[in-house]
């Protein structure tokens, strides 16, 4: 992904006027359903990611929530539990969780913007960056225990194998 040199904005912008511009800059599908809401549609490889941004102003912090097509069977969840701490481990940003109320799993993570801190198109870059990185790089773990009744652990090396070269 390209950064985008935008000068830093305004300290007391709505940090979601900042990420509707830069969605419209890189032609990326958004909805802005409030005020301080914003959700941009991107594509992956393994499946289409919704991520959401809400501007929370109370708590000075931008929140990220990103979402894919991966509806878990009731019985396969507390393995899905099992994985999600073990590549919550891994990751050093942001962090994936069961939501319950819709039986998936659910990539969120927040900036704080604490005593009027400006947001700028680069820090948004990174945090869409990291998200999809996560979601494309575990995708097929989460797959593995859902779908192939894999364990966690199997399911976690499979989706971290890499292969070198070409056949």
């Amino acid at each position: 992904m390209a950064f985008v040199d935008f000068a830093e904005a305004d300290a007391n912008a709505n940090p979601v006027d900042i990420i509707e511009a830069t969605a419209a800059l890189h032609d990326w599908s958004f909805e802005r359903s409030a005020q301080d809401e914003i959700t941009i549609c991107v594509d992956g490889r393994w499946s289409d990611y919704n991520i959401s941004f809400s501007w929370m102003g109370e708590l000075e912090a931008l929140h990220l929530a990103c979402g894919f097509e991966l509806s878990s069977r009731p019985e396969r969840q507390s393995e899905v539990l099992r994985l999600l701490a073990m590549v919550n481990e891994q990751l050093w940003s942001g962090h994936f969780e069961w939501w319950d109320a819709q039986g998936t799993v659910l990539y969120r993570h927040a900036m704080p913007l604490n005593g009027g801190a400006a947001l700028s198109t680069k820090q948004i870059e990174s945090m869409l960056h990291s998200a999809l990185t996560a979601c494309e790089k575990y995708y097929q773990a989460f797959q593995y225990v859902i779908w192939a009744g894999e364990d966690a652990k199997n399911a976690l090396a499979c989706a971290m194998f890499q292969t070198e070269g070409e056949a």
